[in-house]
């Protein structure tokens, strides 16, 4: 006779609502996946994505043998082949490289998985025993994430659940129906109360549509709108005195830059009519409590790092850290007391320095002859379809003479470019533990059921290579469950309770700054920060205008910007076909009026370009779109776009002004109606 278990886990996958997730199981099949009821934050409900994640393990395209590449550099032919067979071949030609010069093996690999023990952990101990190039980890926050650490000391903030009782909250930079939904429960019930809503966002999202309001400024244009905002806040006197003096740096300093941006000015660079500058700068400054939930889509242009200080800094001028529904919130990940060297190991580089490759400029890195990367291992990442400038991370991918592992799910546009794909397991399958930065719950993901075929977890891989290596330190023995138990201190997280409930809340203050007591060298909230200045850098917040600012180019005359289509997460889910279904095809979002000017006609074909290359896709005469800016909805697998490209075929490799990130969302292009091309289904 068949029983059910119900399987207590998490969800993997780069959100900040890091859901707890029960899977019903029947003899040894997952049946049902659902939303942990006894979570507060998920409350039992899951994303449309995350609802068919049995539909992703159980696809029929999973890998579920090791593969051995047999035709050429991106042809995507490979032949079965044994993993004595492949990690035997893989342990030789990395300790090959390794006799020569480790720096020459670069690993690859970002929030394929949020799990500290898949993500984090065995891997970074291998790499470090080996002596392999660091990879700096940028592609996604840290423009943001350095940002806040300069201003508030680290990636900290409000909790989430708080907003439930705010009387006016910014969703700045996000789309929170689509990427933040138990955020956005808070919002509504806040809304439901009296609250306020207004939605920043150069796009009219689905979160703008349900807001009171919405202020469309032009991409990369955040600083000079809070810099406007803090001018109102000075010249009406909405200022908590008391709240700067006692617990803020760098007020006098602040202040006369601040005095420099009135809103006609702001205006101007905004593309947003200065009344409402006005309008919201006095919302801000007499509601209390007020709200920022501020998102990293603001902060991947050339100023997003300037754009995040100035923004942060807004709560500290009316005092709204007084109030636990008061404040901001980027992320939550910096209150978290991950035991990160006792997971990743650094001592075992045992004094080497290696060189550090940005992982968002990985195609300058593939082909730099000057200081060649000999070999890549990628894993939790697709950088094929997913990092800048595409065109050249192909050409370096493409490399006959760079021996590229993929450990992966799927066969993704980078695994075609592979020597061996290494077959990898879902989250039902593996033990993972896991931090947000949306909420403060700790999360233990149990497997619920076997891998799929010969699949093995990341942890295994690399277990295996390091004994293969002749790595013989004890710490490569260790499972996944003491992994699980080594990421935080036994004082900080109780695991019975993890085991118990699947998640464990972290013990934290209400409101935490209300008097201060910020986690900088200060204490204070630094308007100015000296360790910013002894960088040599702007010790102030300013605007920073993009790269490529909208309207400086008569050849590429349209901003564009590439947030996720809804039913994607980056790269995931393109695959599984009832929400490509439902996302149909890549898109380009365009205004009637500069589809008009173009020609352009709903649901035609489009090719979008610039200096940097091209990509045809379907165009969507839409309202989502101001005058002057484009979205190209990603990120689509190359292989099912129109001509085997993505929009990541037109974004650029210069980097943020803090953090060193990605700039996807400073990048001008043209737009032109082209003849009709068959979508590959």
């Amino acid at each position: 006779m068949s029983s059910q278990t119900r399987v207590l886990g998490a969800c993997p996958h780069d959100c900040p609502d890091t859901c707890a997730l029960v899977t019903t199981v029947q003899d040894g099949v997952a049946v049902k996946l659902q939303g942990n009821e006894a979570h507060r934050h998920t409350a039992g409900v899951l994303c449309t994505k995350v609802s068919r994640y049995i539909e992703r393990n159980d696809h029929p395209e999973r890998l579920v043998q090791p593969l051995k590449r047999s035709g050429p550099k991106g042809s995507g032919r490979f032949e079965p082949v044994s993993w004595d067979a492949a990690l035997n071949d893989i342990a030789a030609r990395l300790n090959a490289i390794k006799s020569n010069n480790s720096e020459k093996i670069v690993p690859y690999s970002y929030a394929g998985t949020m799990g500290l023990v898949q993500g984090e952990s065995m891997d970074r101990r291998f790499f470090h025993k080996l002596g392999a190039s660091l990879l700096d980890r940028t592609i996604c926050s840290t423009a943001g994430g350095e940002a806040l650490g300069f201003t508030l000391g680290g990636k900290v903030g409000m909790r989430t659940e708080f907003f439930a009782e705010s009387k006016l909250i910014l969703i700045w930079g996000s789309n929170s129906i689509a990427s933040n939904l138990h955020f956005w429960r808070h919002a509504q019930a806040a809304k439901r109360a009296g609250a306020r809503l207004v939605c920043i966002d150069p796009r009219k999202t689905e979160t703008a549509d349900k807001c009171d309001e919405h202020v469309a400024l032009l991409p990369g244009t955040d600083g000079a709108l809070a810099l406007a905002l803090m001018h109102e806040l000075i010249v009406n006197d909405w200022l908590d005195h008391d709240y700067i003096e006692r617990y803020t740096i760098g007020w006098s300093q602040l202040r006369e830059r601040a005095l420099q941006w009135p809103p006609s000015r702001a205006a101007e660079v905004c593309g947003v009519p200065e009344a409402q500058i006005v309008s919201l700068a006095r919302a801000y400054g007499t509601t209390k409590p007020a709200a920022i939930r501020l998102n990293y889509g603001m902060q991947r242009v050339r100023g997003g790092g300037n754009a995040a200080r100035a923004v942060a800094c807004l709560p500290a001028l009316v005092g709204a850290w007084r109030d636990r529904a008061g404040g901001l919130l980027l992320s939550s990940s910096g209150l978290f007391p991950v035991d990160r060297a006792a997971l990743q190991r650094p001592d075992l580089l045992a004094g080497r320095q290696p060189r550090t490759i940005n992982m968002s400029t990985i195609g300058d890195a593939l082909l730099d002859t000057a200081n060649p990367v000999e070999a890549v291992i990628v894993y939790n990442s697709n950088p094929v379809a997913v990092a800048p400038e595409s065109g050249k991370v192909v050409a370096g991918f493409a490399r006959e003479d760079l021996f590229t592992v993929v450990l992966e799910q799927f066969q993704t546009d980078t695994a075609d470019y592979a020597d061996y794909v290494l077959p990898a397991t879902t989250q039902l399958e593996h033990w993972d533990i896991h931090f947000s930065y949306g909420h403060t719950d700790v999360m233990l993901n149990r497997p619920a059921v076997a891998p799929r075929g010969e699949a093995r977890s990341n942890t295994w891989v690399f277990s295996e290579l390091a004994r293969r290596m002749g790595f013989d330190e004890p710490c490569f023995s260790d499972d996944d469950e003491t992994l699980c138990r080594t990421a935080f201190p036994a004082e900080a997280v109780d695991f019975g309770e993890l085991e118990a409930n699947g998640f464990a809340t972290l013990k934290l203050p209400d409101a935490p700054y209300a008097e201060g007591d910020f986690p900088t060298p200060s204490g204070r909230c630094e308007f100015f920060s000296s360790r910013l200045a002894a960088m040599g850098q702007d010790g102030l917040p300013d605007h920073v205008p993009n790269y490529e600012v909208q309207g400086s180019s008569s050849e590429f005359p349209l901003a564009m910007i590439s947030p996720p289509a809804r039913n994607f997460l980056n790269s995931s889910f393109v695959n599984v076909r009832s929400l490509r279904s439902i996302e149909g095809e890549p898109l380009l979002e365009i205004n009637e009026a500069d589809a008009s000017a173009r020609g352009i006609a709903d649901g035609s074909t489009v090719r979008v370009f610039n200096q940097r290359g091209e990509y045809r896709c379907r165009a969507e005469v839409s309202r989502r779109a101001r005058p002057g800016v484009v979205h190209g909805l990603g990120i689509w697998w190359r292989k099912l776009g129109l001509d085997g490209t993505n929009v990541n075929q037109l974004t650029s490799q210069r980097l943020t002004d803090i953090g060193r990130g990605p700039t996807f969302y400073d990048c001008l292009v043209e737009v032109e109606s082209v003849a009709e091309t068959a979508v590959p289904k």
